[in-house]
């Protein structure tokens, strides 16, 4: 495609460079209105300048892509609602065996719930999370987070619905679900044990530390559940309060008020206890019919022990003590029918779970089936709604609609500087270099898709390249057009572990891990860097030899 006029030329980058500005930053000083509204202002301009018309500005929404993603977040919302990523991340603490085992789980248990929530999600639910777990055994949090950000890149890399480049990806390319992760799965995987493993290596004496400080660390931590157990009070203190010191102390001084002297004289108190249990048994039998009866007994028991006798003190602390290890039938049952009481609402929550469940591996299923992917995420995303059977404004309003008003925006912008020729312009010049048939071809596209990722960010890039790069394969041969459009959506991927500005779910974690309650911790852009660098280069080169 050749230059447009000089005129849209100019307008357009003007139009094009504001976007990315406020697309990339996310505040600018001079105008600080963040990345939703810059998308729309780059948009807006487009038709302003008459780069494009209104009707190809309506024409560049990718519907499909909008409905797959909003689709695919109502999902999400109610698989957060039913615990999925909670279950994984007690994964992480169950039966870990040190700081190095601790590491390599995150790794995993990130990249696989990537893979099928997104990357996002996956760091917003799991950042602080990964915070507590380096607290309470006493580690330093960067080499965990280091862990989560990247492997959700990686792990989001091996499905069309993994992060946002990728649906675009699978639409445009129409490669089926299935075709997708065969293809690269191989690389996410091998991608990911890569990458613990560079992180074992650069942190290995870092994660070293004293047993015995990781053992006092998991005993406090352990003290501090077991004490804050909200039912330890109420079912423990029966039992220990009849096998405790203190039980037997309260009774031993009202035996020997009166002096002993012979053995008839105990045989006698011991009678006259065991008349009074007795007596206070049969009112026991009769609590579930008579409540109030049992109350007037208990006023009545209270008088006596303001009025009577030394010997009455006795015989009502004996009662007392019969009352607490008799009543112990009548009382238990009771505490068992509110059990019952309660089944029901925990036995519809499981129910509930278990659909939210099964509508999900049935849209998995659908999507590699070859099943229409946006029109599926949507019936699965309705499917879910109508289970409820509630208003379900509380979970639509969880949606990102902002991403999605982004995404509109930025598919105007783009269609807007893509008719400018710059784009091919740029392509026709790189194209003889970046043949996908030859591993030197290979590298300078990678090395395009790498700087661009993190310079205009992965999405922007994958709809400027995408067009050109398949219709450069295409003419090789089909099988190539494929390949072309994988290794697009790994090395986009993957090219957000470079650095901390290069994806959205390096950035979430970075805030979420410093704006934590309590565990507050800045991930440092250099930090970053010196891990971001080697494992970008080493996992994407790996991946690119492994995707056929």
């Amino acid at each position: 495609m050749a230059l447009a006029s000089t005129e849209k030329v100019i307008l357009g980058s003007i139009a094009f460079a504001i976007f990315w500005v406020l697309a990339v930053f996310e505040s600018v000083p001079f105008l600080p209105v963040g990345r939703t509204a810059g998308s729309l202002l780059g948009a807006t301009l487009m038709v302003i300048f008459r780069v494009i018309t209104p009707e190809q500005a309506y024409a560049a929404i990718d519907l499909p892509i909008l409905g797959l993603l909003f689709g695919t977040m109502v999902v999400s919302v109610y698989l957060e609602k039913a615990d999925v990523l909670n279950h994984l991340g007690k994964l992480l603490s169950w039966k870990s065996k040190g700081a190095h085992d601790l590491l390599c789980r995150i790794c995993l248990i990130s990249a696989i719930s990537s893979a099928f929530f997104t990357n996002d999600t996956s760091c917003v639910l799991l950042t602080e999370f990964v915070l507590k777990i380096a607290r309470q055994h006493n580690l330093p949090p960067h080499p965990f987070l280091l862990a989560l950000a990247s492997s959700a890149n990686i792990g989001s890399s091996a499905t069309p619905i993994g992060n946002p480049q990728n649906l675009v990806i699978a639409i445009q390319s129409k490669i089926s679900f299935g075709s997708f992760l065969v293809g690269l799965l191989p690389p996410t995987v091998i991608g990911v044990l890569v990458n613990a493993l560079i992180l074992l290596c650069m942190y290995w004496k870092l994660l070293s530390f004293q047993k015995d400080e990781e053992d006092a660390a998991s005993e406090v931590v352990a003290e501090e559940d077991v004490s804050s157990h909200p039912f330890l009070p109420a079912t423990v203190s029966h039992f220990t309060y009849l096998n405790s010191q203190e039980g037997n102390s309260r009774f031993e001084p009202m035996e020997i008020q009166s002096p002993p002297s012979t053995v008839n004289g105990n045989a006698n108190q011991v009678e006259s206890l065991r008349n009074w249990s007795t007596s206070y048994e049969n009112e026991i039998h009769q609590v579930s019919s008579s409540a109030p009866a049992l109350a007037r007994n208990s006023t009545a028991s209270e008088e006596t022990l303001h009025n009577g006798a030394s010997q009455k003190k006795h015989e009502t602390a004996a009662s007392d003590f019969v009352v607490s290890v008799n009543g112990l039938n009548d009382v238990f049952p009771v505490k068992h029918s509110e059990g019952k009481e309660t089944l029901a609402p925990r036995f519809k929550r499981i129910l509930w779970k278990s659909r939210v469940y099964l509508v999900t591996i049935g849209m998995l299923i659908s999507f590699l089936m070859g099943l229409n992917m946006s029109w599926t995420a949507i019936t699965a995303a309705l499917a879910l709604v109508i289970l409820e059977f509630k208003d379900a404004q509380s979970c639509l309003e969880e949606v990102s609609y902002p991403l999605l008003i982004f995404f509109c925006g930025m598919f105007i912008t783009v269609d807007g500087f893509n008719r400018t020729g710059i784009p091919s312009t740029l392509w026709d010049w790189m194209e003889p270099h970046a043949k996908v048939n030859c591993a030197s071809g290979i590298a300078v596209l990678a090395v395009v898709i790498l700087v661009l990722s993190n310079v205009a960010s992965n999405v922007p890039t994958v709809l400027l390249l995408g067009s050109q790069v398949a219709a450069s394969a295409v003419a090789i041969s089909a099988v190539e057009e494929r390949k072309s459009w994988l290794i697009l959506a790994w090395v986009s991927s993957v090219a957000g572990n470079l650095s901390l500005l290069g994806s959205a779910a390096n950035l979430i974690v970075c805030e979420k891990a410093r704006l934590a309650p309590n565990l507050g911790y800045t991930l440092s852009f250099w930090n970053h860097l010196k891990f971001g660098v080697p494992s970008t280069i080493i996992v994407t080169a790996i991946g690119l030899a492994l995707i056929g």
